[in-house]
Order: structure tokens, then C-alpha cells, then sequence
């Protein structure tokens, strides 16, 4: 019985041991969440019209239009504006996704900042690189994501006709 409780006691106290590991990892959340609570992304246009700041969670935090801005034909601004704004809301997510693999990605076995650029490449069509805060060369605005045919009204039933044929 002795042996018996000398490997229940050493099991405790390897519990023990992972549950202080855990306590000193977690102590550092706090910060994490201070760190994250500073997140900002700033992109400007390559022609300089126009500049977005994103923070946390991407949320856009600014939007400032420079005096040219007001020259351009309202659907290029639009598509200006779009393409800035993806580009600093990406950059700030991924900023935190950072953040947080600095914190947590060794235990957790997984790097977020790359999972979230895999996605955002998915979401946009690009390729998984990180954002620039200042972009490089020319960039053309992406276009507007296809949408799918909005469905027939239901009371049209020209091609599928509730009726039987025989």
C-alpha cells in the first residue's frame, strides 16, 4: 500500500506543478489584453487619398479623406476606400492574432497570426502574406465580390410546374 500512495502523492504533486504553470502563463493575460487594447493599423492609399486606422477586433478607429479625394469619381473613391479599409482591418487582426500567439501560441500548440492570414487570403482571394502598414507600388482596388442570381419568386412556375404532365 505504501507504493500504492508514494505514485498517488507524486501524481498530485505533478498536478500541482502543471496547475503553477498554468497560474504563471495566465498571469500574463492581463497584459495581453492591454496590449491587444492598443492594437492600431494604419494604410494609406498608394495615390494618398485616403488613410484608415484600425484597432482591436478591427475596428476601424478613423477614416481621414485627403483634399483630392473629393476629385475622384464617386465608384473609384468608393473602391479606394474598400481596399484601404480591408488592408488596415487585416493589419490590426492580425496584430492582435500576434499578440496573442506571443502570449499563448507555444502552450497551445497552434500559431493564430498564420491561421488568420490563411483566412483572410481565403476571404479576399490574395495570397497569405502580411499586410504592409504603408503599401508598396500601385494597387488597384479589388472588385466587388460576385453574387449569386437572386432566386425566382415562388409563384413562378414556368420551368417546374406542380402539375403532372402525362
Amino acid at each position: 500500500m505504501s507504493a500504492h500512495m508514494d505514485e498517488l502523492i507524486a501524481q498530485f504533486q505533478n498536478f500541482q506543478a502543471k496547475v503553477r504553470q498554468a497560474e504563471t502563463r495566465f498571469a500574463g493575460v492581463g497584459d495581453m489584453q492591454e496590449r491587444i487594447a492598443q492594437v492600431a493599423t494604419t494604410v494609406t492609399s498608394p495615390d494618398g487619398n485616403v488613410t484608415v486606422v484600425a484597432g482591436a477586433g478591427g475596428t476601424v478607429t478613423d477614416l481621414r479623406l485627403a483634399t483630392g479625394a473629393t476629385h475622384l469619381e464617386a465608384g473609384r473613391l468608393a473602391a479606394i476606400i474598400m481596399t484601404t479599409l480591408r488592408q488596415a482591418v487585416a493589419g490590426a487582426v492580425q496584430q492582435q492574432a500576434g499578440i496573442v500567439d506571443d502570449a499563448f501560441g507555444d502552450t497551445l500548440g497552434v500559431t493564430t497570426q498564420e491561421q488568420v492570414r490563411e483566412a483572410q487570403a481565403e476571404a479576399f482571394g490574395t495570397t497569405a502574406e502580411p499586410p504592409a502598414s504603408e503599401p508598396q507600388g500601385p494597387q488597384q482596388p479589388q472588385a466587388a465580390p460576385r453574387r449569386r442570381p437572386a432566386p425566382r419568386d415562388d409563384d413562378y412556375f414556368e420551368e417546374n410546374t406542380i402539375l403532372r404532365r402525362d
